[in-house]
């Protein structure tokens, strides 16, 4: 049996929040997206698009240790990129305006 290809967005966020379960998942994750931004922000401030990729590994670096060895499932980043990418932010922003919690009760 095939799996069903994720279509939109909408479908695609309870997925990606089930895939981000853990505590320590989403602290890892929280911890690269903020590095990421901070880097972000340097660069255009220095004009240096190195520290833009070095924001981007940290981003990625932080994320597959909270997937590969606390959550122990593989990236949705590998089956759909731009809506990990847009799922990532979300989660991030959810959970600084409180609408998400690091402690998800399964």
């Amino acid at each position: 049996m095939t799996e069903k290809k994720i279509a939109t967005f909408e479908e695609f966020y309870p997925f990606y929040l089930d895939q981000h379960s853990h505590f320590w998942n989403r602290i890892t994750h929280f911890i690269g997206t903020s590095i990421f931004l901070f880097l972000a922000v340097l660069a255009i401030v220095k004009t240096d698009i190195l520290i833009f990729f070095i924001g981007i590994f940290s981003a990625y670096f932080f994320a597959w240790i909270g997937h590969f060895f606390i959550e122990k499932n593989k990236p949705a980043t590998f089956k759909y990129p731009w809506m990990s990418l847009k799922g990532d932010f979300k989660l991030y922003f959810e959970i600084c305006t409180g609408k998400q919690k690091f402690n998800v009760k399964k």
